[in-house]
């Protein structure tokens, strides 16, 4: 048998015949083995810790995207306070003033005005 990858995740696909398979393996009369991972009772054991540890993975999915939520919509809150706040300095104190400049914003006085594209010259 080749070396198995445990890094990948295994498909819903391959996961949900293995659970038919368990399944069928209980209708089987006679079954023995003396291979401890193959008992029916290893097999359910297995099985019961499969789905409590996808629960628990479900569940820190959740809290994950509810702190996730939380912390997008803090970041946007603080951005648009900070957008708040430059408006309030540009309108008390000028958008060419120092304290305009002190909280990111260009002086006016800085801004280069646009220049006229200077004519193409005719081909003829």
């Amino acid at each position: 048998m080749p070396t198995q990858n445990t890094s990948r995740r295994l498909t819903p696909t391959v996961i949900n015949q293995d659970v038919d398979s368990l399944n069928g393996l209980k209708t089987i009369e006679g079954y023995s083995t003396r291979r401890t991972n193959a008992t029916p009772d290893a097999m359910q054991t297995a099985y019961q810790e499969m789905l409590a540890q996808q629960q628990i993975e479900t569940e820190k999915l959740a809290l994950y995207r509810a702190a996730s939520d939380a912390a997008r919509l803090a970041e946007w809150e603080f951005h648009n306070s900070i957008l708040a706040m430059k408006e309030v300095v540009k309108g008390q104190f000028g958008s060419d003033s120092n304290e305009a400049q002190s909280v990111g914003l260009k002086k006016k006085s800085d801004r280069k005005r646009p220049s006229r594209p200077k004519g193409m010259a005719i081909v003829s």
